[in-house]
């Protein structure tokens, strides 16, 4: 305890992890809001719901909620 005020480099980098997870989290509800219902693995307000939970919800959502996309543009 040095009474710095001075962040360290452990702060910088939490920073950047909470700008990434938010970054990551704001992707999957984009991407959930302009998804049809039928692109979707389940119910889409359980799914926005679940995002909301720290990185398990996004990096879910983009392996398990979406269907194929590209069997959709086939």
């Amino acid at each position: 305890m040095n009474g710095s005020t001075t962040p360290g480099p452990t702060a910088a980098l939490d920073e950047r992890m909470q700008a990434l997870e938010a970054a990551v989290t704001a992707s999957a509800w984009a991407d959930l809001a302009t998804s049809p219902a039928e692109q979707v693995t389940g119910s889409k307000l359980r799914w926005a719901l679940l995002i909301a939970v720290n990185w398990v919800g996004p990096l879910a959502w983009f392996r398990w909620g979406r269907r194929d996309r590209r069997a959709a543009i086939r």
